[in-house]
């Protein structure tokens, strides 16, 4: 082959790697967050045509995230035993699958045993799905490539609703099920046919054990945290779920400290920069899973629009998200991470709060202004997180990093709606009210916007050059 050859060869090979990789992956991504928001709008539909309370129904939604807090400890140790292309694979053909199997279901147990295995599937696709990208990404490209393959996983939970209550509202709502199956096909195609097949040459033991511990641990406190505010289990119950999680985490601190087979690398939060990004990190997310919740009893509730309404007045915070997306590698190659997440955890801040002050008389276009700019610069703070996490971290740590990260972000999103829950009926109380009004939701984004204020104190510490050597900055 010519040297004029090898070069356009290379610089193929380049631009695949670039957006074409990253965009299969994210689209894969899609399909799941656009689920996880679909099934939320349609619970009330399908409660009556299964004959079950509503309430009853949002078993399938805890269902699946028990299931996934389950499996996702060991999915980064089956995607290097088995190769992580090949896993990635057939958590879409299973996820497709289950999905399939939820629209035929007629019964509450058939769509809770589907959304079991759903669970599972979403476990594996979301950290090896990250995984593959990183395996075939240098360091250097790795903040455009983490946001183009953010861009499609997006636009989930801002579509869905719409997709959701249209389907609802003029079809048969076994199809929001079924859309899943189309975009699994494709997938599967393009993942066979442009991404290559990395996996990693030593494969240590299982950790069965720390499997069971981290899975256990997780399961009880998401459980916990979805019970928050809700009335659904006694507060002596969810207690302990409390009590029994932090037990079973506590008990894997031990198990893993001497171990260099653990399922999940502690050690890693020794690195600042992958500490920073998750523990500091969790405050932001903390407040980024609250802020949909209230957003939706604020703007349904409070205000009185339609669940359509609202979701297509709250579509313009994902347009912000995306605009982002294209901004943030030339931005983070300006300023660097440290000065964009020090500055910008003010803004993001500054966005929660501005939320409170939504009145049922603020124009609409200026709560879609306001929607816009918090979307904006949320994305930007969280396409900075997500590459500063792997910025320190060796090619052969790689998939228990990304496992560790993938069950710190689920909980904390746990977290952040259990947080709301309790927010909104803390302030329900203190105003002596026993209905949800606006006024109750307000204050909470504020508190919200606070809260997230606590991971400056990860981000101030950092060093000067932190990630740098993510974006080729000098």
């Amino acid at each position: 082959m010519s040297p004029v050859n090898d070069a356009l060869a290379a610089q193929g090979s380049a631009t695949r790697r670039g957006w074409l990789i990253p965009a299969i992956i994210g689209s894969a991504m899609l399909m799941q967050t656009m689920n996880a928001t679909v099934i939320a709008n349609a619970l009330p539909t399908m409660a009556v045509a299964l004959d079950e309370p509503p309430l009853r129904l949002n078993l399938a939604i805890t269902m699946y995230l028990l299931a996934s807090a389950v499996f996702l400890p060991i999915s980064g140790w089956v995607a290097d035993k088995f190769g992580a292309r090949r896993i990635f694979v057939l958590s879409m053909i299973l996820f497709a699958a289950s999905s399939a199997a939820c629209g035929f279901a007629q019964d509450l147990t058939q769509l809770v045993i589907a959304r079991v295995f759903q669970g599972a599937a979403g476990a594996m696709m979301a950290p090896v799905g990250r995984l593959v990208l990183l395996r075939t990404t240098p360091k250097e490209e790795l903040v455009g490539a983490m946001s183009v393959m953010t861009m499609p996983a997006l636009l989930g939970p801002v579509i869905g609703p719409i997709v959701g209550g249209a389907i609802v509202t003029f079809a048969d709502w076994r199809w929001i099920f079924f859309l899943s199956m189309p975009v699994a096909v494709v997938g599967v195609f393009l993942v066979l046919r442009y991404v290559p097949d990395v996996r990693e040459q030593e494969v240590s033991p299982i950790d069965v054990k720390g499997a069971l511990l981290t899975g256990l641990g997780l399961a009880a406190l998401i459980f916990g945290f979805e019970n928050l505010g809700r009335a659904m289990l006694p507060p002596l119950g969810v207690a302990g779920l409390f009590a029994g999680g932090a037990l079973a985490l506590t008990l894997y601190w031990r198990h893993a400290r001497n171990n260099p087979h653990a399922v999940l690398d502690l050690s890693v939060f020794r690195l600042q920069t992958f500490s920073a990004s998750v523990i500091g990190g969790a405050f932001m997310r903390i407040a980024m899973g609250a802020s949909p919740f209230m957003l939706a009893m604020l703007l349904q509730v409070g205000f009185g629009l339609s669940a359509i309404q609202a979701g297509l007045m709250t579509f313009i915070s994902a347009a912000g998200a995306l605009v982002m997306k294209t901004a943030a590698p030339p931005i983070l190659r300006r300023f660097g991470f440290r000065t964009v997440l020090i500055a910008n955890a003010f803004i993001v801040a500054a966005s929660f709060a501005a939320y409170g002050l939504f009145k049922p008389t603020t124009p609409h276009w200026l709560i879609m202004l306001v929607l816009g700019v918090g979307g904006f610069f949320r994305s930007l703070h969280f396409t900075s997180l997500n590459g500063l996490a792997f910025a320190d971290i060796e090619q052969n740590r790689m998939s228990r990093a990304s496992t560790t990260s993938s069950m710190a972000q689920q909980l904390v999103q746990s977290i952040g709606i259990g947080l709301a829950a309790g927010l909104i009926h803390a302030f329900m109380v203190a105003r002596g009210e026993d209905h949800l009004t606006a006024g109750a939701v307000s204050p909470a984004f504020v508190v919200v916007g606070v809260v997230s204020l606590i991971s400056l104190a990860f981000f101030i510490p950092l060093p000067r050059d932190a990630g740098d050597a993510l974006n080729g900055r000098r």
